[in-house]
Formats: structure tokens, sequence, C-alpha cells
């Protein structure tokens, strides 16, 4: 086990006016209350820019721009979470149907979910994360 996963995060506890003063209504509404932005309406489901996704409530580095494919969701969608990722998974059987809810462990922000129709190629996994909960740290162009 790797020494970033070796244990849990420091925890952000907030209460829910603290967050409430902090988001937006939808990135609220997607990350603390469960709710799904409407396809195709995020501003990253088709973004191309080189960067860091980062937990839109704690700031903590999700995914990679590396890892981002065109899924045709609508939503952007992942391969697999950056390495050392505080997500945790966990089973959602809600609206009738079995999934894999995506949250981030350090302060238990709803992502989205991840299923097993992705590219096989790069692992079969596609993590669908709301674009409400990112927020995208852009690869300086000076850097490596």
């Amino acid at each position: 086990m790797s020494k970033d996963k070796a244990e849990a995060p420091n925890k952000v506890e907030k209460s829910e006016e603290q967050w409430r003063a902090e988001l937006d209504e939808e990135q609220y509404f997607v990350t603390r209350q469960g709710g799904t932005e409407r396809a195709f309406t995020g501003k990253y489901w088709d973004t191309k820019t080189d960067g860091t996704y980062n937990c839109v409530c704690c700031g903590e580095p999700l995914f990679e721009s590396e890892a981002k494919f065109d899924s045709g969701c609508g939503w952007p969608s992942f391969v697999e979470p950056k390495g050392g990722a505080p997500i945790q998974e966990l089973a959602d059987n809600s609206l009738g149907m079995r999934r894999i809810e995506v949250r981030c462990e350090k302060c238990d922000a709803h992502l989205g979910h991840v299923f097993p129709d992705g590219p096989r190629d790069r692992g079969g996994l596609r993590y669908c994360i709301n674009s409400a909960s990112l927020d995208l740290e852009e690869k300086d162009g000076d850097t490596e």
C-alpha cells in the first residue's frame, strides 16, 4: 500500500451553511446533495485542456487530463483517478439500479459514478464525473 493511501486524508468538515456560502447552487446540489447536472451542460464535459481536475469542495487533486476521454455520455469521463487521489467508491442502489458512486474521501463530496464500459485498452472503467464537482487547474505551459 502506498503512503498516500495508507492513511485516510485529513477530513474536511463544514456545516451546511458553510458549504452553501462557498459553493454555487449547482455545485451544492451535486456535491452535498448527491445530484447530477444535465448531460452536455457542464463546463468540462468537452474540455481538452491539459491539467489536473481538483475537488471543487476541498481542492484535492482527483483526475489528470491524460486520463480523460470522450465517452459521448455528456459528462467528463476518466479511465482512472490520479494516483493517490482520495477517491471512495460506494454501492448506490438508488433509482432502481445498481451503480457505484464516486465520492471525495477527504470532504465526502459526491462526484459521480464509475461504470465498467470504459475503453478496454485503458482498463475498461469510465469514471463519469459531474463538472460541478470539479475545478480544472490548467497545466502551466512553462513547466515540464
